[in-house]
């Protein structure tokens, strides 16, 4: 009589569309990480000297927590960058604020609550109204907020921050080599875990500009977010696979998408570090953020930086720079970059990257309104400040500019008269001015845009976002952001041959261009220069190879 199988039915694949925050594959078991281990915190009433020591307890809290954001302070400067460690200088100020302080006394006072019971009522009401607030940048500012709460709350209860996975049962070992899902991705996940031995992160909220996606993009941890009730479905121990360039997620995937993935994991290990030579005839320049990132692209062997997307060390510290504190990480990046090609994006800011230290009005439709090039040209002191500091920084050596969101040759040649109007007393002789082809009618007059710039990328990313009216960041309509669309490829074929009869360099950016199975069909159309995220250099250039040297 044959004996029954002990082994549990496999439970069926389930696959979700998320945002990806951070990119990388993953594929491990869960953690459940506990959002609740402050449910159950003491709540009592308090009167006399019970009032005066409940203040107590609050204005030590404060101090302790501000003591812990010193240290992670000095610990992500030290780990991954100065500029992704003024988040946690940012929350130090949410934490010391004088009116946060005084609401929270005043309800102790007035309500004769514990300090833990204020401190929560204060802090979520805070909380709430940034949720509220249509601004995508200020609902991921609420994120702060609830950090500083857990903080407190956190000193309060005596409890070590990280990670308390929910379940406990056989399979949980608290973030060891596990994909840890959570309700939000906030910077203690992000950082006070042992990020090297988490997979990935899995959550259902956090937005790609909050602060804890920044650190675990630079801390090089995949992560995927906007997935509503995924909490709900899985287990401790439940096997998941993640795409953290594309935002899938799998969770118990079959038995052949398993092989696939183990396989293509497999391969990509036994490329970990290498360096691949460049392909003669085509170069892969890289995409980068910060100095930090300069460095990770040099490494990987990147031909130059085809697109230093400078507005994100503004986001990072949430106000505006300086034009010295410009000119010092525009400095840091051109002395990473060791003598290779830079080029300068200028604040691409608007849209999805809102900044609200500008003040900028609410908008209905951010992106076809005040973003890019049209922001450079109503704020002038903004725009005039940073063509300085880059010119400076530059210190003669040759510089790209690079002009976003560019809509026809009069708009780019205004924005190039100011730059240089702002920049008169110094040497701007080795800065050359370029375009980025991402509005489409600026595609339809490629002719006259390339006869009056220096040279042009293209940014796929928006392109295809205006050419097919899709929001690729709306789940109901991210299924049609797609680029194997003959339009957008007669479109970039009449970008290469207008680059072509007019001399100029045309440099494709976005993320079509990482994609190695595309490749072949790029340098088919003529493309020879494309800009990637660092990690993609090689398997880019193990498509371009075979093509260009068979």
């Amino acid at each position: 009589m044959p004996t029954k199988s002990t082994n549990p039915p496999r439970r069926a694949e389930q696959s979700f569309k998320g945002t990806p925050l951070s990119p990388g594959l993953a594929l491990g078991r869960i953690c459940l990480f506990n959002e609740y281990r402050h449910s159950n915190l003491p709540e009592y009433r308090v009167s006399g000297t019970g009032i005066r020591r409940e203040e107590r307890r609050v204005r030590r809290a404060v101090v302790v927590a501000a003591e812990r954001l010193d240290e992670l302070r000095l610990q992500v400067a030290a780990r991954i960058g100065p500029a992704e460690a003024e988040i946690f200088t940012a929350q130090k100020m949410i934490l010391q604020d004088a009116s946060l302080a005084a609401d929270i006394v005043k309800r102790i006072r007035e309500q004769r609550v514990n300090a833990e019971t204020a401190i929560t009522d204060s802090l979520q009401v805070f909380e709430r109204r940034f949720q509220e607030m249509d601004d995508a940048y200020l609902k991921d500012r609420a994120t702060d907020i609830g950090e500083v709460r857990r903080r407190l709350l956190d000193v309060l209860g005596n409890m070590r921050p990280g990670l308390q996975c929910q379940g406990g049962g056989q399979h949980c070992q608290r973030g060891y080599k596990r994909i840890v899902v959570a309700e939000e991705l906030t910077p203690s996940l992000s950082i006070e875990l042992d990020t090297e031995d988490v997979l990935a992160f899995v959550t259902v909220h956090g937005g790609a500009n909050s602060h804890a996606a920044i650190l675990a993009r630079g801390l090089g941890v995949p992560a995927v977010s906007g997935i509503p009730g995924i909490r709900e479905q899985v287990r401790c121990g439940d096997e998941i696979w993640i795409n953290g360039d594309t935002g899938e997620v799998v969770l118990h995937p079959a038995p052949e998408r398993l092989a696939a993935v183990v396989a293509a994991r497999q391969a990509r290990e036994a490329h970990a570090g290498e360096v691949s030579p460049p392909v003669p005839g085509f170069a892969v320049f890289a995409n980068v953020s910060s100095a930090e990132e300069v460095r990770q692209a040099v490494a990987a062997g990147a031909e130059g930086i085809g697109l230093y997307r400078t507005e994100f060390e503004l986001l990072q510290v949430a106000r505006v720079l300086t034009e010295e504190e410009q000119v010092t990480r525009y400095q840091a990046v051109l002395a990473a970059a060791a003598g290779r090609p830079v080029t300068f994006r200028l604040f691409d800011l608007g849209s999805d990257k809102q900044f609200p230290a500008l003040g900028i009005p609410a908008e209905t439709n951010p992106a076809l309104g005040w973003r890019g090039a049209r922001l450079l040209l109503g704020r002038p002191e903004l725009f005039g400040d940073q063509a300085r500091a880059i010119v400076r920084a530059a210190a003669g050596q040759p510089v790209r500019v690079l002009y976003p969101m560019i809509t026809d040759a009069a708009q780019f040649l205004e924005l190039k008269r100011r730059f240089l109007n702002a920049t008169g007393e110094l040497d701007v002789r080795h800065i050359s001015h370029g375009v980025m082809f991402e509005v489409p009618a600026a595609c339809l007059e490629a002719d006259s845009v390339l006869a009056v710039a220096d040279f042009a990328s293209i940014g796929t990313n928006d392109l295809t976002q205006y050419l097919f009216a899709v929001d690729r960041d709306n789940d109901l309509v991210a299924g049609d952001f797609s680029a194997d669309q003959p339009a957008l490829w007669r479109v970039l074929d009449l970008l290469v041959q207008a680059a072509a009869a007019a001399g100029k360099s045309l440099t494709l950016c976005g993320e079509l261009g990482g994609n190695p199975l595309v490749v072949p069909r790029l340098i088919g159309l003529g493309l020879r220069t494309v800009s990637v995220a660092p990690r993609l250099i090689t398997s880019v250039r193990a498509a371009a190879r075979p093509v260009l040297t068979a």
